[in-house]
């Protein structure tokens, strides 16, 4: 349960991380939408989507060319 939190808390420690939850809640999002508004390179957003997804808050499917990212409420449940 510790480790968990840990990687709740870490995951939700970034303004960036935090964006893209709040942007989630109102339903899937592309990795294209999400990323569009931070002013930063895709491979550094990319890292932080990853951080979401280690943390089990978010998954990504992908579909063709086009990666959905999803919100994971299960993690907020426990």
């Amino acid at each position: 349960m510790a480790n968990q939190l840990d990687h709740f808390f870490s995951a939700m420690s970034d303004p960036t991380r935090r964006a893209v939850i709040e942007r989630l809640v109102t339903g899937p999002a592309s990795v294209t939408d999400l990323y569009a508004p931070h002013d930063m390179a895709l491979p550094s957003f990319l890292k932080h989507l990853n951080k979401l997804e280690t943390a089990g808050l978010v998954r990504s499917v992908k579909t063709g060319r086009t990666r959905m990212v999803h919100i994971e409420a299960a993690p907020l449940a426990n």
